[in-house]
């Protein structure tokens, strides 16, 4: 007999519970937490939040301890960052508990800041799966704020006692910017100095003296060095007077004597390492899941030292590449809707005013995203030219879209979208490297997709090494025998490039060492060489470029 329909539970929408949120009142007391990109990025975030006026920390790097303890306390299921992550944070509460803090006092006065996004993965139930968690491990109550990746600028403030200021995202501007550029600098340099281990020394020099100037540098306001009789005629404007404290600051961040002063120290010391360019070294670009790309712990096996050690020189690729791809999707996804008004709908045939509302509001979201890219990738290759020139340069989006889209729809979304296809293309097709390592986790949706479509890319170019690897967080073992056994075929292909470019200039190696010994600004890392056409290897490059000096073909 069917129940009465008065009988039957009524379904109720489900309702994410309400977080305690992080208040201004709280800010000198509460310690906020961050973790999961590079070194690098990391120490230069901590030093702008405690610029302005927060307590922050660094999660320890997460081990397979912390794998372990993640597979505990969360779903089954989840991608490997997320068990990693949750993992770490476990681990450092139950430290703090371990040295007499009680639990109470650790919810109060500690949170987790975080990425959050949404989308055809897991990645969007991240946050959730942590307070899950730490929910189990017993700690109901800790709090993890996010900021939503795909908002980009339109970004929703989920804790009111974020300091956010002109100051705070002028310095996590730069904090990228450095982040990538000394990364990319590290990992072009190590692999060939002389001395072991005066990459690492040096650099931490400088993370060192950059965290400096994030934690204490403050942009001076422009109304001080104004005319009284201008700035009181601003006072009438509240909008352009704060658009031109803005701008005025965004400068003296960026182009200030202070900034460019730091990063001549920083060109100088690198400058002073030595090293040898004739070392053959086949180069493996790293590219894939956001996470498994950037992380330097048992997240991706420890992929980037194991490949050094393995004699292979690593280009992990730059979080700014990740940037500039929200910019240009964003930009991209309004074509579909040109016409269409907020709600999606098409105007009538002669109602041209809404036409040309529509094509106005159009243009004018266009033309900031397109402004966004280009000042972005302008500012980053200023900060590259303090630097010394010598890290890469952001690959345009265009082109990575225009080369993924016989295989990859650009305007798929989920994931790096048609990044991962369009970065292995170009690399490959531009002689940039030998091999292409994509890191993912385990299962992860988008880039299944993707690794389906590479398979059709590497049928189309035959001398294409591209390995994918999925990062479960155990099976290290297997992990790096695939990778051996793929990096022996990108050394062989080096090892064949440096006998070719040394049989067409007609030179031995230890000509063009003995040559490089003689002029010691060859020995400098900041020293550019000239990039052939179809030589991927540093070594053969730099078999070209001497053997030119040697024979007065360049100056």
């Amino acid at each position: 007999m069917e129940p009465e329909l008065s009988s039957i539970k009524k379904a109720t929408q489900y309702r994410r519970p309400v977080e305690r949120p992080f208040t201004a009142e709280e800010r000198n007391n509460v310690t906020i937490l961050i973790g999961g990109l590079t070194n690098k990025h990391e120490e230069f975030i901590r030093a702008v939040f405690q610029g302005s006026g927060h307590r922050c920390e660094l999660l320890p790097a997460p081990d397979q301890a912390a794998f372990l303890l993640g597979k505990e306390f969360g779903n089954n299921g989840q991608c490997s960052p997320a068990y990693f992550t949750s993992g770490a944070l476990i681990q450092y509460l139950r430290t703090l508990e371990a040295g007499g803090m009680s639990r109470k006092d650790i919810i109060d006065n500690y949170l987790y800041f975080t990425a959050g996004s949404c989308g055809p993965c897991r990645f969007g139930a991240y946050a959730a799966e942590y307070r899950l968690a730490l929910q189990n491990a017993g700690f109901d109550g800790f709090r993890v704020i996010r900021f939503q990746m795909d908002d980009g600028i339109w970004q929703k403030s989920e804790a009111p006692g974020l300091n956010y200021s002109v100051d705070f995202g002028m310095g996590m501007l730069k904090v990228l910017f450095l982040g990538d550029a000394l990364n990319d600098l590290t990992h072009n340099i190590r692999a060939y100095e002389v001395n072991p281990g005066e990459t690492n020394r040096v650099m931490d020099l400088c993370v060192r003296d950059l965290c400096d100037h994030l934690r204490d540098y403050k942009a001076p306001s422009v109304m001080a060095k104004m005319p009284g009789w201008v700035a009181s005629s601003l006072e009438t404007s509240e909008f352009l007077r704060q658009l031109l404290i803005c701008l005025y600051k965004m400068r003296q961040h960026l182009r200030g004597k202070e900034f460019q002063d730091v990063l001549a120290r920083c060109r100088k010391r690198i400058d002073g390492i030595a090293v040898d360019r004739t070392r053959l070294k086949p180069v493996v670009k790293i590219i894939g899941e956001f996470w498994a790309q950037t992380t330097e712990s048992s997240g991706n096996y420890q992929m980037f030292d194991f490949l050094e050690h393995e004699g292979a020189q690593v280009q992990p690729e730059a979080i700014g590449t990740w940037i500039a791809y929200l910019l240009a999707h964003a930009r991209m996804q309004l074509y579909p809707q040109r016409g269409m008004d907020s709600k999606c709908t098409e105007p009538g045939r002669w109602n041209w005013r809404q036409r040309f509302r529509n094509e106005l509001g159009f243009q004018k979201k266009r033309a900031l995203l397109a402004f966004g890219e280009h000042l972005y990738s302008h500012l980053y290759k200023q900060v590259i030219r303090s630097l010394g020139s010598a890290a890469h340069a952001l690959v345009s989006q265009e082109k990575l879209a225009h080369l993924a889209d016989p295989f990859y729809q650009p305007l798929a979304r989920g994931g790096e979208g048609y990044l991962e296809v369009g970065k292995n293309i170009y690399y490959h097709t531009n002689k940039l490297c030998h091999m292409v390592l994509s890191l993912k986790p385990f299962g992860c949706l988008p880039s299944s997709q993707s690794d389906g479509v590479q398979s059709a890319v590497i049928s189309k170019f035959r001398d294409m090494i591209y390995l994918p690897l999925e990062t479960s967080g155990e099976g290290e073992v297997q992990a790096h025998s695939r990778v051996q056994m793929a990096l022996g075929e990108a050394k062989t292909k080096a090892r064949v490039e440096l006998q070719q470019a040394l049989a067409q200039t007609g030179t031995r190696i230890d000509d063009i060492r003995a040559f490089a010994e003689q002029h010691s600004e060859l020995r400098r890392p900041l020293y550019r060489i000239p990039h052939k056409p179809g030589v991927a290897g540093v070594a053969a490059n730099f078999v070209f470029h001497v053997s030119d000096l040697m024979a007065g073909r360049q100056a």
